[in-house]
C-alpha cells in the first residue's frame, strides 16, 4: 500500500506540473494572438510556421519530412468573402489556408459602401438570408471580438423631379419590407442637405450599415486566433491532379496542396477558373467612385437613387448573345450607367459614385478625370453642398453572376473546386452563407446552398 503522504505529494506534484503547463499554454496564445492582431492590419509575414489549435475534427495539417504542407481547405482571396469562409471552416475543423495577394486589402472590399440591405429579399430563400443575415451582423463584432462598426440607419431613395412618386414605390412593392413613401418635405427633414426642387419625394427604409475593411479584418484576426493559416501572394493558377480534380494552388514557384480550393477571388475567379479551363457564369463590373478624406459636413442618411440602373444593366450583360464577349479582352457589353449616391463612414469620409462598367479586360483604361466630373455632377444635382468636396476618383472591379445570386458550392464536373462569390448584395448575405457552406462542407446537408450550386445555370441552359 502507497503511504497516504507519498499519494498527497504526487497529487500536488501533478496539480503544480498542469498549473504550470496550463499557464505556459495561455502565455503562447496569448503571444500569437497579438501577433496575428498586429500582423493583420497587413496580414502577412510567413504564416507556415504558426503553432496550430487542434481542430475540433481533429483535422490536422498534413507535412511529413521534405514535404509540401497539405490542407483541408484553401481559400483563394481574402477580401470579406474569403475572410469569412476561412474563419467558417476552421470552427468546423478543418485545416485552412488562406492565401490573400495584398497585404493591404483592395477591391470592392476596400471601397465598398457598407451598406445592408437586409430588406431587399424578393423569394423566400433571399427573405430567409437577409434576416439571418442581419441577426448574424447585429453580434458579429461581439462574435469576433473585433469592431466591424455596424449601426442601424436609413436609406434614402431619391425620385427624381420629373417621375412620378406612386410608380416608383409599386416597383418597390415586393420586397420583404416595402420602403415607405414620404414627401419631399418629409425627405429633406430626413436629409436636410438634400435639394428640394431635385426631388418629387423619397422612398424611405431601415438599412445596416458597417465598415466592409473592418468586416474583412475582423473576420481575418479571429481565423488566424482560431488556428488558421494566412499567406499573402498571388494565386497563379490552380493545381490539378490525375484526371479532373483540382489538388491545390500554385503561387509563382510556391505549391500548395489541399483536398478542396475555395475560389473567393471576386471578380478575378473568372480568369482564374478560365486558366485551368474551367467555365463558369461570373461576370464583372469596374465600378467607380469617388473617396474623401474625413470632413466636417455629415450626412443624416445613406442616399441613393430610387431608379437604379445596375441590375438591368447586368442583366443585359449576361445576355446568351453577348456572353462570348466576356472571354476576350477590349470588349463592352452593354453602356456604363451612373447611379448618384453618397454614404459616409464613421470617420467622416464620403463615398460617392457610383459609375458601372461592363468592360470585360480586367485592367481596362479609364478617363478618372471625366468619370469623376460625371459624379460629381451626378451628385451635386441632389446634393449641391457635396461640390466642391476634396477627393480622389477610384474603381474596383465588382462579381455578378447571370441571376443576381451568388454562385456558391462545388463546380460540376470537376473534383475538389468550389466558388463562393457573385454576390450582389454581398455584405449582408455572406455571414449566413459562409455558415451555412462550412457546415455543409462537414457533412450537414443544406437546401440554401444547394440551391445557390454554380451548376444551376447549366440546368437552366439545359432546360431551354
Amino acid at each position: 500500500m502507497i503511504p497516504l503522504r507519498t499519494l498527497i505529494f504526487h497529487c500536488r506534484l501533478t496539480w503544480f506540473c498542469n498549473f504550470k503547463y496550463n499557464r505556459l499554454i495561455l502565455q503562447i496564445r496569448a503571444v500569437l494572438r497579438d501577433r496575428g492582431s498586429d500582423q493583420n492590419l497587413g496580414l502577412c509575414g510567413d504564416s507556415q510556421h504558426k503553432i496550430r489549435r487542434a481542430p475540433t475534427l481533429n483535422k490536422r495539417v498534413n507535412k511529413g519530412k521534405g514535404r509540401m504542407a497539405h490542407y483541408d481547405w484553401i481559400v483563394v482571396g481574402g477580401g470579406i468573402t474569403g475572410s469569412a469562409l476561412s474563419y467558417e471552416l476552421v470552427q468546423q475543423g478543418f485545416s485552412v489556408l488562406l492565401i490573400e495577394q495584398h497585404s493591404t486589402l483592395q477591391g470592392g472590399t476596400r471601397f465598398g459602401y457598407g451598406g445592408l440591405a437586409y430588406w431587399s429579399g424578393t423569394t423566400e430563400l433571399t427573405r430567409q438570408l437577409c434576416a439571418e443575415g442581419i441577426e448574424r451582423h447585429r453580434s458579429l463584432s461581439q462574435e469576433l471580438d473585433s469592431d466591424t462598426q455596424f449601426r442601424d440607419g436609413v436609406l434614402l431613395l431619391t425620385i427624381r423631379s420629373d417621375s412620378n412618386p406612386q410608380t416608383i414605390a409599386r416597383t418597390y412593392a415586393q420586397f420583404a419590407i416595402p420602403p415607405r413613401l414620404v414627401s419631399v418635405q418629409d425627405a429633406c427633414e430626413l436629409e436636410p442637405l438634400i435639394a428640394p426642387q431635385a426631388i418629387a419625394g423619397a422612398l424611405v427604409v431601415p438599412h445596416g450599415r458597417v465598415n466592409p475593411e473592418a468586416v474583412a479584418n475582423a473576420y481575418a484576426r479571429a481565423f488566424l486566433r482560431a488556428g488558421g493559416t494566412r499567406h499573402i501572394a498571388q494565386v497563379t493558377e490552380l493545381r490539378r491532379g490525375d484526371g479532373l480534380q483540382i489538388t491545390g494552388v500554385v503561387c509563382g514557384s510556391e505549391t500548395f496542396a489541399s483536398a478542396n480550393v475555395a475560389v473567393c477571388a471576386g471578380a478575378l475567379s473568372r480568369s482564374l477558373l478560365k486558366a485551368a479551363r474551367i467555365p463558369v457564369r461570373l461576370y464583372f463590373t469596374h465600378a467607380e467612385l469617388i473617396e474623401t478624406p474625413p470632413i466636417d459636413l455629415r450626412l443624416q442618411a445613406l442616399v441613393m437613387p430610387a431608379e437604379t440602373q445596375r441590375f438591368e444593366m447586368e442583366a443585359a450583360a449576361t445576355a446568351a448573345e453577348v456572353d462570348p464577349l466576356w472571354d476576350e479582352p477590349g470588349h463592352e457589353p452593354t453602356a456604363p450607367i451612373l447611379d448618384a449616391g453618397v454614404v459616409q463612414l464613421v470617420n467622416g469620409q464620403l463615398r460617392i459614385g457610383q459609375i458601372s462598367r461592363t468592360l470585360t479586360d480586367p485592367t481596362a483604361t479609364i478617363d478618372a478625370a471625366e468619370s469623376e466630373a460625371a459624379m460629381r455632377r451626378g451628385i451635386t444635382d441632389v446634393l449641391p453642398a457635396l461640390e466642391t468636396v476634396p477627393g480622389t476618383w477610384h474603381r474596383c472591379l465588382v462579381a455578378f453572376s447571370h441571376d443576381r445570386l451568388p454562385l456558391i458550392g462545388a463546380i460540376p464536373g470537376v473534383k475538389g473546386v468550389h466558388l463562393f462569390s457573385g454576390f450582389s448584395n454581398p455584405l449582408v448575405l455572406v455571414p449566413p452563407l459562409a455558415s451555412r457552406f462550412a457546415a455543409h462542407a462537414a457533412g450537414q446537408r443544406d437546401e440554401a446552398i444547394e440551391q445557390l450550386s454554380p451548376g444551376r445555370w447549366q440546368m437552366t441552359h439545359n432546360a431551354t
